[in-house]
């Protein structure tokens, strides 16, 4: 497992724009995994270690994409119709074993190797069978309807980089090309803990002044979709003993671990003071709403991310910051989450510099996309992400957004899937 600079987190700023953490996460950090080699048939979801390589033209030869009758183009006649013999026959595994002669079409099938010195296939809807000549119709253009050997992949070239999660087009591609095995990142390993006096396990009797564990059932779900493996610590009171124990325990076994709750500088937050005293932290002060200074550190050199305990606030530090980090040190380079321009149905007001996620529904207005502003907005209100599309992004620049506006629409689809 490799370890991280102890000084990878440590930021001087007061506030900390969102563009400029995801740089200094894509800049300070790398991989903490080892590789393994895992069966192509085993690997979707897993991080790509090496680049892959295509070893051989796909498709390896020159075939056709329609039946039809595959023949020279130089033999068709210009402005009428064309007669010319049958001289064999072409299926798909089953090639015509001998190269074209000229003045002839060869009745060929989807698929089918294009016989050497073939260059056309015309539709079989355009043709008519005259006994053992077929007449083709005027027009077609050279080359129609002939796949070319390497179009889908040339021989030598990346076909998938390293960092790349595999999806299943991927290993269908990889599949073609013969790959029955591939080099793989090892699997994330996190550790997931609560905080708080307050948090109880869900299924247990809810005493007054107690709330059940929202959040930690959510980021387990987040990070297995992820592709992480991820450990379930439970529950820990406000005690610094006993957090200092857990974290000094989970970072012996662990790649990274994740709290909620805890981190602020409250009387009885007890996380800052227990990572203190087993390695260090920094809290970035992130200008977005909602949200909260998320903390960052180490434990034993493991690297550890301390989300805010509101719910709404800990699910979008999560999609903003942890999630890339996460990835990140998985071994995962993926393009950002992409956002899209829709309609403004709301107005809203805010303060300068600072980046605000709305949630928001997507609707129509005639033909245009327009987003809705969900009527609750508070941070503890899980159920405004449940009952929402996406996040509409209110940039550091603008104070005033009116009805009409333009506003980058994120969906959670592309944060949360």
């Amino acid at each position: 497992m490799a370890q991280l600079s102890d000084d990878c987190f440590a930021f001087g700023g007061e506030l900390l724009g969102v563009d400029a953490a995801l740089k200094l996460i894509e800049g300070r950090l790398a991989p903490v995994v080892e590789t393994e080699a895992v069966r192509l048939t085993e690997a979707a979801g897993r991080i790509l270690a090496a680049d892959r390589i295509a070893e051989f033209d796909l498709p390896p030869h020159a075939n056709s994409a329609v039946d039809g009758y595959a023949l020279a183009y130089a033999d068709l006649a210009p402005g009428a119709d064309t007669v010319l013999p049958i001289g064999g026959r072409a299926a798909a595994g089953h090639p015509l074993g001998r190269a074209l002669r000229r003045g002839e079409a060869i009745r060929i099938f989807t698929g089918a190797a294009m016989p050497d010195g073939a260059d056309t296939v015309m539709m079989q809807e355009d043709c008519t069978v005259e006994g053992d000549c077929v007449r083709l119709k005027p027009g077609l253009k050279p080359g129609a309807n002939r796949r070319h050997a390497g179009e889908d992949a040339a021989k030598g070239a990346v076909v998938l980089k390293a960092g790349r999660r595999l999806r299943p087009a991927d290993l269908g591609l990889l599949a073609a090309l013969g790959h029955t095995q591939l080099r793989v990142f090892r699997r994330l390993r996190v550790a997931v803990l609560s905080t708080g006096d307050e948090v109880v396990e869900h299924g247990a009797p809810l005493a007054p002044g107690k709330i059940y564990d929202a959040n930690r059932v959510m980021l387990l779900a987040l990070l297995g979709g992820l592709g992480c493996i991820v450990t379930d610590l439970g529950i820990c009171p406000d005690r610094e003993a006993a957090l200092a124990d857990i974290l000094g325990e989970a970072a012996r076994t662990h790649d990274l671990i994740v709290t909620s709750g805890g981190v602020s500088t409250g009387e009885e937050d007890h996380v800052r003071s227990a990572i203190e005293r087993l390695g260090r932290l920094h809290f970035w002060r992130l200008a977005i709403k909602p949200g909260r200074p998320v903390a960052l550190g180490q434990v034993g050199g493991v690297p550890l991310v301390g989300l805010p305990g509101n719910p709404v606030a800990a699910a979008l530090t999560f999609a903003i910051l942890a999630r890339p980090l996460i990835l990140r040190l998985a071994g995962a380079i993926e393009p950002a989450p992409q956002a899209f321009p829709v309609q403004a149905a709301f107005a809203y007001r805010k303060r300068a510099g600072r980046r605000e996620y709305v949630r928001a529904t997507l609707g129509r207005d005639g033909g245009k996309l327009v987003a809705h502003k969900y009527p609750k907005d508070g941070a503890g209100i899980l159920s405004s992400i449940v009952n929402s599309d996406g996040f509409a992004i209110v940039g550091e620049g603008v104070t005033t957004l009116a009805p009409g506006d333009a506003v980058d629409f994120l969906p959670f689809a592309e944060v949360f899937g």
